[in-house]
């Protein structure tokens, strides 16, 4: 189902965009759930750390867990086992003194002395690659809530059908993007199931340590050499300046613009997703703020589509001034109103745009400009989301430009649900990757 868990953690992501607005705190396992966590924190905009916990089995039979440890003492303890199996507290404290001094130097490995991200009052996001017995990730929910959490959530990419149950009064919330009933063992839904290193550990854990903990999102799915060239950009618009985020693989790379809709920021945990996805398939990104902190605050703004346009045109102004004249080729991607942002701006006179990919977009709010559009124009819209469909529908019979209609089977306005967003992104990477131009897609 997966090739490898890059491809899982992003799939995942799609279904954790619900609580990107919450205080989470995104935590993997060591070793196999951290490149997992560090796509659903690039994804989500989360803080990343890991969870390091050690089962404390009981001595004459390991595998039973009798509690469980996490860092800065915390121990959680089974007081069923330890009485139906006659373990006095120095037999428990023994097992205990020798588990936290491998828990220690773990932690000191994965974090080469940074502090461990305090849970108190937070939400902890624990990830792993997948759950089989649980045993690792039931302790993991445990002391996370120890160490303060005040919602406890876990998430993994496959599972047993009766995952639910299995966590049923341990946990807030389960999240599992796939439960077969043929599942066995984690390994059968990775094309690639590679063991992940403690180096690869620390690297992701270094790159997700970025002006308040963020992650980006990794490149070409290697967990270690980091190809992407990102900064934050300042860009001056109409009159006002705009925070983005710029992503380039490669200096060549054609970059796409991203134009949020619904008043929502360049940190929209789905444009996120999507981006990520292009950023491995080799093309540039820009995320950025359509309005300034001050325009937010009238809500009017947000559905002011002359407005909005006008602010993309100067960014790509700016963008090209960036690239050069004879740069690579730019591209849009609008959501919602966003979309109708992007067909505006791309009808406008001398507009410099080679493709334009609309997710569930408004393209109606853009009537005048539709057919003044050259750019080649990808109208993607779920099969469930009967109205904007329509809306859709009607606006490519207006459209002068190659266009097509792509629509996604099982999903509603917001794609929401499982896999329809990554559908979106593997829809938008191939039509750019044909409009656009060459692109260095560098390893698989």
């Amino acid at each position: 189902m997966y090739a490898n868990r890059q491809e899982a953690g992003r799939r995942l992501a799609g279904q954790l965009a619900p609580t990107a607005g919450e205080d989470v705190v995104v935590l993997g396992l060591p070793r196999g759930g951290v490149p997992v966590a560090f796509e659903v924190a690039a994804v989500l905009g989360a803080p990343l750390d890991v969870i390091v916990v050690r089962k404390l089995g009981v001595p004459f039979q390991p595998e039973l867990a009798m509690g469980a440890i996490g860092e800065d003492g915390v121990r959680v303890d089974n007081p069923e086992v330890i009485d139906l199996a006659g373990i006095s507290e120095a037999q428990v404290a023994e097992v205990e003194r020798r588990e936290r001094a491998e828990l220690e130097r773990r932690a000191g490995r994965f974090r080469r002395a940074r502090v461990r991200l305090d849970l108190t009052g937070r939400t902890a996001l624990i990830v792993d690659d997948g759950i089989a017995t649980g045993s690792t990730a039931r302790a993991a929910c445990r002391v996370a809530r120890a160490h303060g959490a005040e919602r406890v959530v876990l998430a993994a990419p496959v599972g047993p059908p009766d995952v639910d149950q299995r966590f049923a009064g341990e946990v807030d919330e389960v999240v599992v993007t796939e439960t077969p009933d043929w599942f066995h063992a984690v390994g059968q839904a990775y094309v690639d199931f590679a063991p992940t290193s403690d180096d690869e550990v620390v690297d992701l854990l270094a790159r997700a340590v970025d002006r308040g903990g963020t992650a980006e999102p990794v490149a070409g799915g290697a967990g270690i050499e980091a190809r992407h060239r990102d900064e934050d950009v300042d860009i001056p618009a109409g009159g006002v300046t705009l925070e983005g985020r710029l992503i380039r693989p490669e200096v060549e790379s054609p970059v796409v613009v991203f134009a949020h809709g619904s008043g929502s920021s360049r940190h929209s945990p789905r444009n996120r997703l999507v981006a990520s996805v292009l950023n491995d398939a080799g093309l540039g990104t820009l995320l950025f703020d359509l309005l300034s902190p001050v325009e937010e605050l009238d809500r009017t703004n947000v559905f002011d589509i002359d407005l909005l346009a006008g602010r993309l045109v100067d960014v790509t102004t700016w963008l090209r001034g960036r690239l050069g004249e004879r740069g690579p080729a730019i591209g849009y991607f609008g959501a919602s109103t966003g979309a109708a942002a992007a067909l505006w701006a791309a009808g406008h006179p001398g507009a410099d745009v080679a493709a334009v990919v609309s997710r569930g977009g408004r393209p109606d709010l853009a009537g005048p400009r539709l057919g003044a559009v050259t750019a080649p124009t990808l109208l993607i819209v779920g099969d469930l989301d009967t109205a904007v469909l329509a809306l859709n529908r009607d606006a490519q019979t207006q459209l002068r430009c190659e266009s097509e209609l792509a629509l996604v089977a099982g999903a509603t306005h917001l794609f929401e649900e499982p896999g329809t967003l990554q559908r979106v992104a593997e829809l938008a990477s191939d039509w750019f990757a044909r409009h656009l131009g060459p692109t260095d897609l560098g390893p698989a």
